[in-house]
């Protein structure tokens, strides 16, 4: 069963945003747009294909726009009596093109889309499975009977499992005729080696502020200026999913509360501490205590940097620069707060599985904190 097909959460869709199919343009991915269309028309194109790059920069987006094109596009068998076509410029489609709406309806026989499914319980399972992958054998063999390429999306490769991983490599060794595969990656180095070599690589960067903000007005985010969109880009890295997370969730001002917080170490204010523990207690509060932790290891991980380069970053909240340098003032202190980061990133981890009391995770993250802080302000 597809999370499409229920009411539940959708894998492959940032929340707060159109789905990937719905999206019309991709902003910011010009580069790795002409690179697949120089492939296309070279007449010699890969049939497996990686999309890597930060999360959220558009590598579903641009796989969407790929299958539209494939599917849209007829290939050109001989020159024909007025020679042949002049070879296409864009992955733009019409769309009212068919193939665009049928893509945009979910109903287009020749794409299939690959996701974590829900398990028998109806929830999400937390990777591909290898029946996910299996079943696109069936999709190769009835729709082999029509003719015409194929598209395969998988989002995202690197949440299939080993045996999923096992079964998409024997397709990538024994590609079906006009298949297409194209696998979204996150983390490159968590994919099978062999499957890897059997791919070919469209990288996609993050991006620029400009096409950050035209990007999250398209997906219908609220305007977003001055201080606040400059601390967005900080926070988000370039990339719009996470960008929208930090917009649905209110991450600017818990990362401000944060940088208030670090402002009082090494003797933090306890109130503050509390404070924020109570904010994301609760199981209606589980998606802002994950981006919590997330924005911690994001404010360590940044002060880190502040004392190793002895340069201040651009600041994300009021306050952060001032802070970063007294708390991190020379290259020993980087190491002592880089050391602190992986291991509080751990200990969060191991404490958001196992479902430890949301506050007192937070109070005891603090308390690591704060005994990091000691040496460097003594």
């Amino acid at each position: 069963m597809s999370p499409s097909d229920t009411d539940g959460p959708r894998p492959d869709q940032t929340p707060g945003a159109p789905h990937p199919r719905e999206t019309a343009r991709l902003l910011g991915q010009a580069a790795a747009e002409v690179e697949f269309l120089q492939a296309f028309n070279s007449g010699r194109m890969h049939h497996g294909w990686m999309l890597t790059g930060p999360r959220g920069v558009g590598k579903a987006t641009l796989a969407y726009r790929i299958a539209r094109f494939l599917l849209a596009t007829p290939p050109v068998d001989d020159d024909g009596l007025f020679g042949a076509p002049p070879p296409p410029g864009t992955l733009e489609i019409d769309p009212e093109h068919p193939v665009a709406r049928h893509i945009l309806a979910g109903a287009e026989p020749g794409l299939k889309t690959v996701t974590r499914s829900l398990t028998d319980t109806g929830k999400l399972s937390d990777m591909i499975r290898a029946t996910d992958i299996r079943a696109l054998n069936s999709f190769f063999g009835l729709s082999a009977t029509e003719g015409g390429r194929r598209v395969v999306i998988v989002d995202a490769a690197d949440e299939m499992n080993t045996q999923a991983a096992n079964a998409l490599l024997k397709m990538l060794e024994e590609p079906p005729r006009d298949a297409v595969l194209l696998l979204i990656v996150h983390q490159p180095a968590r994919l099978l080696p062999t499957i890897r070599s059997r791919c070919r690589t469209l990288r996609l960067s993050a991006l620029s502020p400009v096409d950050m903000a035209q990007a999250l007005q398209e997906a219908g985010s609220p305007a977003v200026e001055g201080t606040a969109a400059q601390a967005l880009a900080e926070l988000s890295g370039g990339s719009v999913g996470t960008a929208l997370r930090l917009l649905v969730l209110d991450g600017l001002s818990l990362y401000a509360d944060l940088i208030t917080l670090l402002a009082t170490l090494p003797r933090f204010d306890r109130a503050r501490a509390r404070s924020l523990a109570d904010s994301v207690a609760g199981a209606r509060n589980a998606e802002r205590l994950a981006l919590l932790f997330d924005l911690l290891d994001l404010a360590l991980t940044r002060l880190a940097r502040t004392g190793a380069t002895g340069q201040p970053l651009p600041e994300a909240a009021p306050g952060e620069v001032d802070t970063f340098a007294r708390l991190a003032p020379d290259a020993r202190s980087a190491r002592a707060w880089a050391d602190t980061a992986a291991h509080i990133s751990a200990r969060a981890r191991h404490g958001l599985a196992v479902n430890l009391d949301p506050a007192a995770l937070v109070l005891d993250t603090i308390f690591s904190i704060a005994k990091t802080a000691q040496p460097a302000s003594s």
